[in-house]
């Protein structure tokens, strides 16, 4: 029986998380008794929570032998949620690999490996690290941006890392990103998203400013995201929480841009309150 619950997040995400004040409340209601901690907090004794559950931890990407080294210590003496063998997966999207090779529509992804020299589409396109968070470290660039588009790949390599390039999806600009959020594998809500990417290096903070809405999703949107996830909860079962980005490739026809399954926003202010509630007894089951 679940009693209490660490709802984990980070020191320079406090109070930033718009989920945490609509779903703790939730919680607390269903009878359990939340903290909300810092995961590098040394004093946190995690055995005495019954399930820590990732909400904030956005610093992550510039702290990750760190942040590993506390997910497998944490996954030892209490129930992490999502687990640490589905975090490892998700957290370098060469994960979106595995879901292609699935059949998955993923959005053409093509990875420069470290040591590996970068080759870019005719169009537009998009540069970003293959592990990251709050589309730090990422930026589009036109065609005629090559050089510095390399530039940009041949930083991220001297930092070892892998690099993603992606077509810029051309209806991103009308329409935005749609994520869809899958609560104990079942699709709760939709929302609406913009980002505006800045240049390569000029985000300092956990994650880029974004304008959000509530959105009804449509039955082919579900059915892309829902392709998705059936491929996550084949090879994992079924997560928590889960929320899958989309974007339109076509008038009815959309492809996989990510899927979220660490620490993603859940967009629960855009959603009607059931879905508070929906995630707490995802949480507490």
């Amino acid at each position: 029986m679940i009693e209490r619950l660490a709802w984990v997040t980070a020191k320079d995400a406090r109070g930033r998380d718009d989920d945490e004040p609509i779903a703790v409340p939730a919680l607390r209601q269903g009878g359990l008794e939340v903290d909300v901690v810092d995961w590098d907090d040394p004093d946190v004794a995690w055995s005495g929570y019954d399930r820590a559950v990732l909400r904030s931890t956005w610093d992550y990407p510039q702290r990750l032998d760190e942040f590993l080294t506390w997910l497998d210590s944490v996954a030892e003496v209490t129930d992490l949620v999502n687990p640490a063998p589905v975090v490892r997966w998700n957290l370098d999207k060469h994960y979106l690999a595995d879901l292609d090779a699935a059949g998955v529509p993923v959005i053409p992804t093509t990875f420069v490996e470290r040591g590996d020299a970068a080759s870019f589409p005719d169009g537009g396109f998009v540069v970003k690290p293959a592990v990251g968070a709050g589309s730090r470290d990422v930026a589009s660039y036109g065609p005629d941006e090559h050089e510095t588009a390399a530039a940009h790949v041949a930083r991220l390599q001297g930092r070892g890392e892998s690099v993603l390039i992606q077509p810029l999806v051309d209806s991103v600009a009308a329409d935005g990103e749609w994520p869809l959020v899958f609560l104990g594998g079942e699709y709760s809500h939709a929302a609406s998203k913009r980002v505006v990417l800045p240049r390569a290096g000029e985000v300092d903070d956990l994650f880029v400013e974004e304008a959000n809405s509530a959105h009804t999703a449509t039955p082919a949107q579900i059915e892309t995201a829902r392709a998705a996830m059936d491929a996550v909860v084949a090879r994992f079962g079924v997560p928590a929480y889960a929320r899958v980005d989309l974007v339109r490739a076509g008038p009815d026809d959309h492809q996989i841009l990510e899927v979220e399954l660490i620490e993603p926003s859940l967009f629960l202010p855009q959603a009607e309150p059931v879905a508070a509630q929906r995630l707490a007894e995802a949480l507490r089951r």
